[in-house]
Protein backbone atom coordinates (compact mmCIF):
# COMPACT_ATOMS: atom_id res chain seq x y z
CA UNK A 1 0.00 0.00 0.00
CA UNK A 2 1.36 3.22 -1.50
CA UNK A 3 1.58 6.36 1.48
CA UNK A 4 -0.89 9.06 0.37
CA UNK A 5 0.95 11.89 -1.00
CA UNK A 6 0.01 14.52 1.89
CA UNK A 7 1.22 12.57 4.61
CA UNK A 8 4.37 13.95 5.69
CA UNK A 9 7.88 11.81 7.73
CA UNK A 10 8.40 13.14 10.71
CA UNK A 11 11.73 15.19 11.52
CA UNK A 12 14.04 13.08 13.94
CA UNK A 13 16.00 15.12 17.09
CA UNK A 14 19.32 16.23 16.64
CA UNK A 15 22.37 15.87 18.85
CA UNK A 16 23.81 18.59 17.19
CA UNK A 17 23.94 21.26 14.60
CA UNK A 18 26.40 19.44 12.64
CA UNK A 19 24.05 16.18 12.90
CA UNK A 20 21.05 18.49 11.51
CA UNK A 21 23.10 19.92 8.57
CA UNK A 22 24.06 16.08 7.22
CA UNK A 23 20.92 14.99 7.16
CA UNK A 24 19.84 17.65 5.67
CA UNK A 25 22.21 17.17 2.93
CA UNK A 26 21.20 14.17 2.50
CA UNK A 27 17.44 14.16 2.70
CA UNK A 28 14.95 16.28 0.67
CA UNK A 29 13.00 18.18 2.28
CA UNK A 30 9.34 17.82 0.83
CA UNK A 31 9.23 14.83 2.51
CA UNK A 32 8.74 16.47 5.75
CA UNK A 33 7.33 19.87 5.38
CA UNK A 34 4.47 20.77 3.45
CA UNK A 35 5.83 24.30 1.65
CA UNK A 36 2.25 25.01 -0.08
CA UNK A 37 1.97 26.43 3.72
CA UNK A 38 5.31 27.88 4.22
CA UNK A 39 4.97 31.57 5.07
CA UNK A 40 7.69 34.10 5.90
CA UNK A 41 9.87 34.86 8.40
CA UNK A 42 10.38 38.04 9.53
CA UNK A 43 13.54 38.20 12.40
CA UNK A 44 13.31 41.83 13.87
CA UNK A 45 16.02 41.72 16.09
CA UNK A 46 18.52 40.09 13.98
CA UNK A 47 21.58 41.60 13.71
CA UNK A 48 23.83 41.40 10.77
CA UNK A 49 27.39 39.39 11.28
CA UNK A 50 30.33 42.06 11.59
CA UNK A 51 34.03 41.46 11.44
CA UNK A 52 36.46 43.79 13.42
CA UNK A 53 39.53 44.66 10.70
CA UNK A 54 42.08 46.50 11.11
CA UNK A 55 42.82 49.69 9.01
CA UNK A 56 45.16 52.66 8.61
CA UNK A 57 43.97 55.88 7.60
CA UNK A 58 45.61 59.02 7.76
CA UNK A 59 45.39 61.29 10.67
CA UNK A 60 44.24 64.06 9.06
CA UNK A 61 41.57 62.18 7.55
CA UNK A 62 40.65 60.50 10.42
CA UNK A 63 40.37 63.70 12.34
CA UNK A 64 38.27 64.60 9.26
CA UNK A 65 35.83 62.04 9.80
CA UNK A 66 35.65 62.69 13.67
CA UNK A 67 34.54 66.52 13.03
CA UNK A 68 32.25 65.44 10.52
CA UNK A 69 30.52 62.48 12.80
CA UNK A 70 30.54 64.96 15.70
CA UNK A 71 28.78 67.17 13.69
CA UNK A 72 26.01 64.17 12.57
CA UNK A 73 26.49 63.21 16.59
CA UNK A 74 27.14 59.47 14.89
CA UNK A 75 30.21 57.82 16.20
CA UNK A 76 32.70 58.12 13.74
CA UNK A 77 33.13 54.61 12.95
CA UNK A 78 29.32 54.13 12.23
CA UNK A 79 29.86 57.26 9.59
CA UNK A 80 32.63 55.58 8.30
CA UNK A 81 30.55 52.29 7.68
CA UNK A 82 27.62 54.28 6.21
CA UNK A 83 29.90 56.43 3.73
CA UNK A 84 31.61 52.79 3.00
CA UNK A 85 28.34 51.55 2.31
CA UNK A 86 27.04 54.13 0.05
CA UNK A 87 30.25 54.11 -2.20
CA UNK A 88 29.94 50.58 -2.37
CA UNK A 89 26.21 50.82 -3.84
CA UNK A 90 27.44 53.71 -6.18
CA UNK A 91 29.74 51.11 -7.37
CA UNK A 92 27.89 48.29 -7.72
CA UNK A 93 25.22 50.19 -9.90
CA UNK A 94 27.84 51.25 -12.28
CA UNK A 95 29.05 48.27 -12.82
CA UNK A 96 25.76 46.53 -12.97
CA UNK A 97 25.26 44.97 -16.79
CA UNK A 98 22.11 46.67 -18.65
CA UNK A 99 19.89 43.83 -19.37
Amino acid sequence: MSKRKSEKKSIPKFASEEEEREFWATHDSTDYVDWSKASPAIFPSLKPTTRAISLRLPETMLNQLRVLAHQRDVPYQSLLKMFLKERIDEEIKKTKPIA
